[in-house]
């Protein structure tokens, strides 16, 4: 009888293109602003650079995550990613979940009491995880994430206290970061701070927010940004929220 290898799990796969310099492009849906009814317009504009979808938003409605990644997959074959703004957005539909915690913050909530939550759930589900520091960065708007979390974003006039915090997050065990700037944030995460994240943690690297140009995406990936995402600017640029 021929063995069957394990297949590879979505975490080494990711880092398997890292290694192989292969960078990611991740497009965020918010449940709240485009539901099934829109997701096949949202879905036909992909950026030709698209790998992953992200699934996720500040609130959610329990039971509409699962039903929107079901839709997503009877449409696409990208891996669907959960992004949780909390433990209602679980689903075992997805092919993995990032198990945030909101390290840039002092909100026991999201630092451990949302993923407590979670974690009664996650037993019962066949759901890869992905340990994942999150950083909210100030990026010159009042950001959802922000405004739910009840956290401040940490400013960018201390890029020391940002990396540090950063580095707690891998001390602690976190597999990736996420750097966020915010939902149509207008000031994206710097290249310098990217890179010295990335040097610092040597793990695998998310940004997101304010990035709408090709260059910017670019700069981000150049930076050491293994993964970028957008959302808002291709929401915008559909006209999802107005149609």
């Amino acid at each position: 009888m021929i063995e069957m290898k394990n297949p590879m799990s979505p975490l080494d796969r990711w880092k398997t293109d890292i290694q192989k310099g292969k960078k990611q492009l991740a497009v965020l849906i918010d449940p709240d602003k485009c539901g099934q009814d829109l997701l096949p317009k949202l879905l036909s504009h992909l950026p030709e650079a698209t790998t992953h979808i992200f699934v996720g938003g500040s609130s959610v409605a329990p039971g509409v995550t699962h039903n929107l990644i079901e839709a997503i997959k009877r449409l696409v074959d990208f891996p669907v990613w959960i992004f949780p703004g909390d433990a209602e957005q679980i689903s075992p539909a997805a092919d993995a979940l990032l198990f945030l915690s909101l390290v840039s913050g002092d909100n026991p909530e999201y630092l451990i009491c949302q993923q407590e939550r979670a974690a009664a759930q996650l037993r019962a589900m066949d759901l890869f995880t992905i340990a994942t520091g999150y950083l909210l960065i100030d990026g010159g708007t009042q950001s959802a994430v922000a405004r739910v979390t009840k956290t401040l974003p940490m400013a960018l006039s201390d890029p020391d206290k940002i990396v540090n915090r950063a580095m707690a997050a891998f001390y602690m065990g976190a597999k990736s970061i996420y750097l966020e700037a915010g939902s149509g944030a207008k000031i994206p995460i710097p290249t310098t701070l990217i890179n010295r994240i990335k040097k610092q943690t040597a793990m695998p690297l998310i940004v997101g927010g304010g990035l709408r140009e090709t260059q910017q995406i670019e700069s981000a990936w150049a930076a050491g940004a293994d993964m970028v995402v957008i959302g808002t600017a291709l929401e915008e640029a559909l006209s999802l929220t107005n149609s």
